[in-house]
């Protein structure tokens, strides 16, 4: 039985560091597309904020409507910062559900039979 109960602990083990991997394989990836993505919308979003600037340039001087943007900037810049510091409370640490779920369940057919 505790020969079982090794092999046992060494898979779901095992399990667990291929699981880990296989969702840091994962993430690498979707934060490097993220990262470029990222950028591509840095610059999009600069010659968005200059057509508007000179867009309300054609009705306002020129200094008053960059500082009307920029406030525009600074006001969404803040809400999604109050936004992320939410999202981030509420967001659990990655843990290998699969291996944890095998491993209640072994536990608990060995505590049956046991």
């Amino acid at each position: 039985m505790g020969r079982h109960l090794r092999l046992l602990a060494a898979l779901n083990l095992e399990l667990a560091k291929l699981e880990g991997k296989k969702k840091a394989a994962a993430l690498g990836l979707a934060g490097g597309l993220a990262l470029v993505a990222a950028a591509l919308v840095v610059y999009a979003i600069g010659f968005a904020f200059a057509a508007a600037a000179a867009g309300l340039a054609e009705a306002l001087p020129l200094w008053l409507s960059l500082l009307i943007v920029a406030g525009a900037i600074f006001l969404v810049a803040g809400i999604l910062g109050f936004l992320a510091m939410r999202f981030a409370r509420k967001a659990s640490p990655p843990q290998p559900s699969q291996a944890i779920k095998e491993a209640e369940w072994t536990l608990r057919t060995l505590r049956g039979n046991g």
